[in-house]
């Protein structure tokens, strides 16, 4: 199931568009201002972000800024404002669509579907080969390269850096982990893929007692760094 984070401060609006997706088989979440919903979309996957621009605490060219700064999930901006200066920089900064209130909800879904179709096909073009820092991994040769030498993954290990690598910077709970990996025919418990990022780390990080890549976030999860940026 898709996941859509709408941050909007309308409750009437939000309730409203999250009851339409829900039946059109989307999980929603709704925040109301721009700081809160920026930490919920760190914290959890997104699909699809759904974002107002007038906002308190956190306007949505702010929020929309730099949650384009750590992901390529899909943006779609939702304003009052009728301006084409307020569109142009809105997808200057990286949003993907633009919709304008009052709106029909039955177009807001053509848009989203369309929006998130794209996603899906740049996903597909782009997806063998991963890059992110001075890591790579080939998903069609499960070739790893760390600072220009091969890693050698075990199976697990490298749908666990899949995971990773996919959404770099997210917070990713030893249950979401698992779930995913699961997926390619590995099961086992949080302390066992605790065993596996050890191992992981040992395999990718320079200094695996100290890792900038793979990070521990306290009773949170994991997450993927950029040394560069630390």
């Amino acid at each position: 199931m898709k996941k859509i984070l709408i941050i909007e401060d309308e409750a009437p609006l939000a309730e409203a568009v999250k009851y339409t997706l829900g039946r059109e088989g989307f999980q929603v979440e709704i925040e109301e201002d721009g700081a809160a919903g920026l930490r919920r979309f760190q914290q959890d996957r997104v699909d699809l972000v759904i974002l107002d621009l007038m906002l308190p605490t956190m306007d949505g060219f702010e929020v929309c800024r730099r949650i384009r700064s750590q992901s390529p999930v899909p943006i779609l901006m939702l304003t009052a404002k009728d301006s084409d200066i307020d569109e142009v920089l809105g997808l200057e900064l990286g949003a993907d669509d633009y919709v304008t209130k009052p709106f029909n909800m039955h177009n807001l879904i053509a848009r989203i579907k369309a929006v998130m179709r794209r996603a899906d096909l740049e996903g597909e073009r782009s997806s063998s080969r991963m890059e992110w820092g001075d890591i790579s991994m080939d998903l069609d040769t499960h070739e790893v390269l760390a600072r220009g030498t091969e890693a050698h993954l075990t199976p697990y290990e490298f749908r666990i850096l899949e995971v990773l690598m996919r959404r770099p910077r997210r917070v990713f709970s030893r249950e979401h982990i698992l779930n995913q990996v699961s997926e390619g025919g590995f099961y086992g418990s949080p302390k066992t893929l605790d065993v596996h990022i050890r191992h992981l780390r040992e395999k990718i990080e320079e200094d695996p007692a100290n890792p900038r890549y793979i990070r521990t976030v306290r009773g949170a999860g994991y997450r993927l760094d950029n040394p560069s940026e630390a």
